[in-house]
Parts: C-alpha cells; sequence; structure tokens
C-alpha cells in the first residue's frame, strides 16, 4: 500500500525482529554456539499447551503479514482491488499493479511463518534447513518484485529504492549461504546488520516520502537531494553497526552478572550419608584409605 501506513507497518515488524535477532545472535557469539538456532527438545517435553508448541516467530510473520495484505485490497473502507484484470474494458488490462506486488511480497512471508509452524509444531523432529530456504525465498522474491515495482516512478522513488534493495539482497544471500553453512558466526553478524539497516531504511522511507521534517517534499530534479540519499544511506550503515555494538555489550554485561549471581554447586553444603549401608559412604571410606596409606 503506497501509504505511510503502508510502509510504517513493516517498517517496525522489521526493526523489532532485526532487534531481536541482535539479541539471539550476541548471546549465541558470548555463549560460543555452534549454531544459531539450537535444535528443540521433543515435543512431549515442550509441555501439551498451544503456546507452549507454536513458535513465536512464525505467528508473528503470519500475523503482520496478513495485517498487510487486508488493507491492499480493502484500505480506505469501501475499496474493492481483488481484481487483476478489468473486464468491463475491451482491451483487458491488468490493474492494481502495486497492490498485488505488495500482496506477492507478504504472501512469500506468510508461506516463511507458516513453514515454521509446522516445521516446529506438526513434526517429530525440526526442519530448520526448511524454514531457512523458506525465509530466504521470501527475501529473494522481495529483491525481484521490488527491481519491477520501481517502474515508471521519480528519479527519488528509483533511488530509494534501489538503496532499498541493497540491504535485502544481501540478507537474501546469506540467508541462502546459511542453508548449507549454518556454524558460520560472520554470516549472522551480517545477516543481523543488514536486517537492521533495511529497516531502518524502510522506516526513513516513510519520512522522505510521506512526512518530510522541513515540511517540504524532495525534490526528484535536485542533485542534492538525490547525493543526500546515498549519504543518509551510509549513515545508516555506521547507526545500525553501532546499534548492534550497543546490544552485543549489553548482553555481555548481563551474562556476566547472571554468572556472577549463580551459585557454584561444589560449595553447596551436602549432609554426609549416615546410613552404614549406604553406597556412598562405602566409597568414602574407600577414600580415606586410600589417602592414609599414600601418607
Amino acid at each position: 500500500m503506497g501509504t505511510l501506513e503502508g510502509h510504517l507497518l513493516p517498517g517496525m515488524f522489521t526493526l523489532f525482529y532485526s532487534l531481536y535477532y541482535s539479541v539471539l545472535v550476541s548471546l549465541a557469539l558470548l555463549r560460543g554456539q555452534r549454531l544459531l538456532k539450537l535444535p528443540l527438545p521433543p515435543r512431549e517435553k515442550r509441555g501439551q499447551r498451544w503456546w507452549q508448541l507454536v513458535p513465536l516467530e512464525g505467528v508473528a510473520k503470519v500475523v503482520i503479514t496478513t495485517a498487510g495484505i487486508i488493507p491492499e485490497f480493502f484500505y480506505p473502507p469501501g475499496e474493492y482491488r481483488l481484481r487483476m484484470v478489468d473486464w468491463e474494458d475491451p482491451r483487458r488490462p491488468f490493474i492494481f499493479k502495486d497492490n498485488w506486488q505488495h500482496v506477492t511480497m507478504y504472501g512469500f512471508f506468510l508461506i516463511s511463518g507458516v513453514v515454521d509452524i509446522v516445521s516446529q509444531s506438526c513434526q517429530a523432529q525440526r526442519k530448520l534447513k526448511l524454514e531457512q530456504a523458506a525465509e530466504a525465498l521470501a527475501f529473494h522474491v522481495l529483491v525481484l518484485l521490488m527491481a519491477t515495482h520501481i517502474e515508471n516512478k521519480s528519479t527519488l522513488e528509483i533511488r530509494v529504492h534501489i538503496l532499498f534493495m541493497v540491504p535485502a539482497f544481501l540478507v537474501a544471500l546469506v540467508l541462502t549461504t546459511e542453508i548449507w553453512f549454518p556454524d558460520q558466526p560472520a554470516l549472522w553478524v551480517l545477516k543481523t546488520w543488514m536486517g537492521l539497516v533495511l529497516s531502518s531504511w524502510l522506516l526513513q522511507l516513510c519520512v522522505l516520502m510521506y512526512a518530510p521534517p522541513s515540511g517540504q517534499p524532495w525534490r526528484a530534479d535536485s542533485p542534492e537531494d538525490l547525493a543526500f540519499l546515498t549519504i543518509f544511506f551510509c549513515w545508516h550503515l555506521a547507526i545500525q553497526a553501532a546499534v548492534l555494538a550497543v546490544i552485543y555489550a549489553l548482553c555481555t554485561l548481563w551474562l556476566r552478572r547472571c554468572s556472577s549471581s549463580i551459585e557454584v554447586p561444589s560449595t553447596r553444603y551436602q549432609p554426609c550419608p549416615m546410613d552404614p549401608s549406604s553406597e556412598e559412604l562405602e566409597k568414602l571410606s574407600a577414600d580415606a584409605v586410600l589417602q592414609d596409606w599414600g601418607v
């Protein structure tokens, strides 16, 4: 949906999702995990209630994408864009091109969410590669459709969307590589960093195109305005790298605080077994005899 709200919804969701992944990646690096997403325990050990079995990430993808698809067809109230062809025109032209492109983008992320839910809730063993492949496909489709979405647009819109395609393509490339090489921390960091840039630039796109702070629209015929677009994008790269570093530092402090508050098991008082038939008492007696012989 080519409105402020239509770009704000995916921008905010992508931002929160990227921040969540930043925490996951930071904790995985600090703990020395071999994989970013650890295998799930058996279903019988995860509880029997539905909210203990259904993955939050998958549900969030389904809910947010559905919330994005419905307005494409029926917002504002009274609109009806659930048509592809104008049958009243003798030429039978296609209509609502932008809306159907947005719906297709949302649709593949919806499929990714459904795959997450089925893989983690309905299968005996989690199909992690299938989840990664579905998410990678969604980003590849996003880049492909974005390449045609900018046709017949102004120079300003083309420049903004091309800069948006750069981190989207890098995320798609990393997700594809992770299908075969999931144990590469450098890829985790790059994917998270580009996800943060992608979300922040999408929010910047809302400001540039629909709510400029100066109150004056950006001029597509101004070389200065177009040059500053690229400058701002480079600032987003630096700012989101700093955000990722801050999140890593906060996770480091949190882990240190938690580890210092955990009591060492060996320092706890354990009463000595007093039963003469106890195996532990026999073991302690044997150790004492050996120590006596050693002296």
